[in-house]
């Protein structure tokens, strides 16, 4: 079977990098050198070069107790004076660090020296409500500039924030402020989506009601209120606070106290999990070297002239790592938006690339294939000349959708730089670099500089080129996870206890390495169906489809059938263009036999099901376990963290 789908993944276009990006670009070839002679110094190198350390660190990594990681455990730093008076106090203070746009096309531009003044004035008032060291704050915002100045003004102090992101229920935001003991909460009113304000503080409310005397209620001991959707909320006196009142008022100085490199950052609770919520837990040192280096090398940041735009929402962790500390370190400009995609027309994204002038966007792969089902003319309406390089996170590209994206937004000429990272990584881990890297679509390419991954079988060992099977990481990064919060055995057990005896990390994901030895991911492994025997990844599967003209977007599951174990189902979104010049009629044959035709009749879907959407988090995931409950007839399960709630309601009507 392997033979037969190889050919998805021996992509034969290749792109060299133009010259002139070549010329300009910041990685060079000598960083594979420099990080293989002496991992360790390399990273050390970045470490001093990119970060200020008000005590210089001199070990660089303490692996004594594996998987317990210490990086630069002996040096002081500062992240949120890295962030921002570093740069104020080298003369640029007046350079723009957030273009911020809200919903409604109001904007504002924060400049770092306004930025810094807002994180001080919190800093203090946070300190006035007994916040220090160690306590958590959990923050539950939209995607405005005081989200930005909250995580900051938390680590400022010393304390660890928990980013929930806004679209959680009461219910999710509850589990996660009470197993994080959060002491206080920042939240705002509402916060625009689709036209509409999303109310926020009741959420916060309805999740610390007194429920039997226990929960988040006994911790959480003040909420702060920042006014932006200006809806009707519910005040609890001596408890809650509007931002307004009490920031204005607070002192304007503030000095950033250093911290051990291993002191704790943040914890970040990953998505669709059941049961008690999965803490990841970060620290300060190594994440923040990490987390700079790759936004400078990979996005080939250039704070002078560039505008970066990542598009992430700050609750899912690449917004914070390249929207909040990765961009900030390196002292870059960057646009932050509160909307959707398509509000209040499907363009908004160009028409704010074309506003800014923004030189580098950062997205999911979804979203590009949301653009290609609408198709070309929307964004062709735009100047979009301004973007040098584009980015892809968050899951596998298929390389239809990375050649539209090369196309149609970076008009033939702006290098991609697909990425593999997690949560638990922390920043990204597998990548091309810009500017030196021959680009293959669809392909994650090669490990960065200074990180070391391999593709393995069940027992451990090396599959070799033109071969499948588990991605791991074989040697410790700077931004790997500390930890579960409050849970160790459980970070043994889900990361390490599979490759124990090697001391490899299990990211969870499939993995093929082509020929040349560049690694294609192949998605969750939990999301490999057995069809008669034969082991068939999803993304394979989603890549066929998708190459095909008339589709835009594909989920593929695998439901319980009698006769082969499983069977394949297939959820497409054919283009609109497609749609205004054939008839839809027999196309989910068409597709069945497509399938068939590109990877093998083992492959073919059993069913086939024309949607208008798919069901997806606000983070751009398509969130596959619920389609597997249609598939399957079976009531479909929660569908809070949906963008939108609605959809499996008009997929399983679409079915009937």
């Amino acid at each position: 079977m392997s033979s037969q789908i190889d050919h998805l993944l021996n992509e034969s276009r290749r792109f060299a990098p133009p010259e002139e990006f070549a010329a300009s670009a910041i990685a060079t070839a000598e960083l594979y050198d420099r990080a293989k002679a002496d991992r360790e110094g390399f990273w050390a190198e970045q470490a001093r070069e990119l970060l200020h350390w008000h005590k210089p660190f001199t070990e660089v990594l303490d692996w004594s107790n594996p998987p317990f990681a210490k990086w630069f455990a002996d040096g002081e730093l500062n992240v949120a004076y890295n962030c921002l008076d570093r740069h104020v106090e080298a003369g640029n203070g007046d350079r723009v660090a957030l273009l911020w746009e809200g919903e409604p096309g109001d904007e504002r531009r924060v400049t770092y020296a306004e930025l810094t003044d807002e994180v001080k004035r919190l800093a203090n008032v946070l300190t006035g409500l007994g916040v220090g060291q160690g306590d958590r704050v959990a923050i539950y915002m939209p995607a405005i500039p005081e989200a930005i100045a909250a995580m900051l003004a938390v680590v400022r102090i010393g304390a660890v924030h928990s980013v929930v992101f806004g679209g959680f229920s009461a219910d999710s935001l509850r589990a996660r402020l009470d197993d994080a003991a959060a002491k206080v909460v920042i939240t705002a009113d509402g916060g625009y989506r689709k036209g509409k304000v999303s109310p926020l503080k009741p959420a916060v409310d309805l999740a610390l009601a007194d429920r039997n005397g226990s929960g988040p209620q006994e911790t959480v001991e003040n909420v702060i209120v920042v006014r932006r959707g200006g809806n009707d909320i519910d005040w609890v006196e001596g408890r809650d606070i509007w931002w307004h009142d009490v920031v204005s008022q607070a002192p304007a100085e503030h000095e950033a106290r250093p911290f051990p490199a291993e002191n704790p950052l943040f914890i970040l609770y990953t998505s669709g999990t059941t049961g008690k919520p999965k803490g990841i837990l970060h620290t300060t040192g190594g994440y923040l070297t990490q987390s700079a280096f790759t936004n400078k090398v990979v996005h080939d940041v250039h704070p002078e002239d560039d505008v970066f735009w990542c598009t992430a929402d700050i609750g899912w962790v690449t917004g914070h790592s390249y929207v909040t500390y990765g961009p900030l370190a390196n002292g870059a400009t960057q646009v932050l938006y509160e909307g959707t995609p398509d509000t209040p027309h499907p363009g908004r994204w160009w028409e704010i690339v074309e506003k800014y002038g923004v030189t580098i966007l950062y997205t999911a792969p979804t979203a590009i294939r949301s653009f290609m089902k609408i198709g070309r003319k929307v964004p062709k309406r735009f100047d979009l000349s301004s973007l040098r390089l584009l980015g892809s996170v968050g899951e596998p590209i298929n390389p239809e959708a990375w050649m539209w994206y090369r196309k149609i937004i970076g008009g033939k000429a702006a290098p991609i730089v697909d990425t593999w990272w997690q949560t638990e990584t922390g920043a990204i881990m597998i990548s091309a670099l810009p500017g030196v890297t021959e680009t293959k679509p669809g392909a994650a390419q090669v490990a960065l500089p200074g990180v070391s991954v391999d593709v393995v079988d069940e027992d451990g060992t090396h599959v070799g080129n033109g071969n499948g099977g588990l991605l791991v990481i074989t040697e410790p990064w700077p931004s790997m996870l500390r930890g579960i919060w409050g849970d160790p055995d459980r970070f043994v057990e889900t990361y390490w206890k599979k490759f124990e005896k090697q001391g490899f990390y299990f990211a969870g994901d499939g993995a093929r390495l082509d020929d040349d030895g560049e690694v294609w991911l192949m998605g969750r492994v939990d999301d490999v169906m057995n069809v008669s025997g034969h082991r068939l990844s999803t993304t394979e599967i989603e890549s066929a489809l998708v190459a095909n003209e008339a589709v835009a977007e594909a989920a593929v599951v695998g439901a319980s059938d009698e006769t082969t174990g499983q069977a394949v189902v297939a959820f497409v979104i054919i283009k609109e263009s497609y749609l205004a010049e054939h008839a839809p009629e027999g196309l989910a044959n068409t597709l069945r036999l497509w399938v068939g035709e590109q990877i093998g009749p083992i492959a073919r879907p059993r069913d086939v099901y024309i949607v208008g959407e798919l069901p997806k988090t606000r983070s751009g995931k398509i969130m596959r376990r619920l389609l597997r409950d249609v598939a399957e007839g079976r009531e479909v399960g929660d569908t809070t963290t949906l963008a939108d709630t609605a959809v499996m309601s008009v997929i399983s009507a679409q079915l009937k």
